[in-house]
């Protein structure tokens, strides 16, 4: 059976530009949409954040203000309470060897910026994951944790890369807006990547070699079906 390890966000705050704190946390419809297409694929996907920390949901991405749907708020908060338990207990990234998955995918919501887009062992999980050329799927806010793979000579190990991500135009309009504290598409940029926008809410995956990369929550499908094709090739 293809295993596909889903590193999630353990962070449920984070620091805005004036320095007060967000609620955050992974987005609900990106879990749920990847985590239900590889499944129903019949692969097995397993959750790990880290230091195998509780897994906490954005509460914005269950308000149907936001969602502007309350029927799929109602579908994300089901599929949530059915693997609970592995959200309220993942495992411990550092306890797992990524290239022993075939995959690796990263889910968004602003969280990745407050923990995976700088911790040491999610830096390392993508780079040895890469170098096997294992797929790396991250998407919407989930490529800030890209910005972690550095290698031992301080290279960053996306540079080149073609991808996208939450564009600044995105952030701005209906994301974080003048609170944002930093802009995940700049920062990438700034490191060497090759940032590929479309046009803000529209979905939009860029693949490039076994990277494979979402622009905002309306690309998770198609996502998930990029990583799919992949697998299956």
């Amino acid at each position: 059976m293809t295993r596909i390890l889903m590193i999630i966000t353990a962070a449920d705050s984070l620091a805005l530009a004036d320095g007060s704190a967000h609620p955050t946390g992974f987005w609900a419809e990106e879990l749920v949409v990847a985590h239900r297409a590889l499944s129903a694929a019949g692969h097995e996907v397993v959750l790990a954040t880290p230091g195998g920390r509780r897994a906490p949901v954005d509460p914005g991405s269950l308000e149907v203000a936001v969602v502007g749907d309350e029927s799929r708020v109602e579908e994300f908060a089901a599929y949530l309470r059915t693997i609970e338990a592995e959200l309220e207990h993942p495992a411990d990234l550092a306890a797992l060897d990524a290239t022993a998955f075939d995959a690796v995918v990263l889910p968004g919501g602003h969280g990745p910026m407050a923990d995976l887009a700088s911790d040491p062992v999610v830096g390392a999980a993508l780079v040895a994951a890469d170098d096997a050329g294992r797929v790396v799927a991250p998407f919407c806010h989930g490529p800030a944790a890209l910005l972690s793979a550095t290698r031992p000579d301080g290279t960053f190990a996306f540079a080149g890369r073609r991808l996208t991500v939450f564009t600044n135009e995105e952030e701005t309009s209906g994301g974080l807006g003048a609170a944002t504290p930093w802009f995940v598409a700049d920062a990438l940029t700034e490191r060497g990547a090759v940032v590929e926008s479309a046009a803000p809410w529209s979905s939009h995956v860029v693949v490039d070699g076994n990277l494979v990369s979402g622009q905002n929550p309306q690309s998770s499908e198609d996502v998930a079906t990029a990583v799919l094709r992949l697998l299956a090739a």
